[in-house]
């Protein structure tokens, strides 16, 4: 496990799906049963129609790169490693999660927008896992 001062969620009922997807390494999002949206981040109601008939399903893990900022200085304590990107991904299924870019440079020339992008998982507690991604291998 990764051993870091890293800010770690918290688990709610409402969004214990998604921390027991990550932990077995896949991403979990919601479906409306009412009017079919899927959405994140979780929660007990759909956003769209209001409807709490949704559905919690497995996600392919892949997407795109939709936005993304450097950050060069990292808040003294907080466990994270300079430079690093916050990042915007937009998933295959539709929403879009705030997640950090791993495994490539972080510089704008490796960072291209709408670069296809897979989920990755590190282990961080033995009930938090956190999903980041990396750039898709090309077939």
């Amino acid at each position: 496990m990764a051993e870091s001062r890293r800010p770690l969620p918290r688990p709610t009922p409402e969004t214990q799906h998604f921390w027991d997807g990550t932990r077995e390494r896949e991403l979990r999002l919601q479906r409306c049963d009412a009017c079919s949206q899927v959405y994140f981040p979780p929660r007990p109601f759909c956003p769209a129609c209001a409807s709490r008939k949704v559905s919690v399903f497995a996600a392919s893990g892949r997407g795109t790169l939709y936005s993304y900022v450097i950050n060069h200085r990292a808040p003294p304590g907080s466990g994270f490693e300079p430079p690093y990107s916050i990042a915007v991904v937009e998933l295959d299924e539709g929403p879009r999660m705030m997640t950090n870019i791993v495994g490539v440079p972080q510089t704008p020339e490796a960072l291209q927008l709408d670069m296809p992008v897979e989920a990755v998982y590190e282990d961080f507690t033995d009930q938090i896992t956190l999903p980041f991604f990396r750039p898709l291998e090309a077939s």
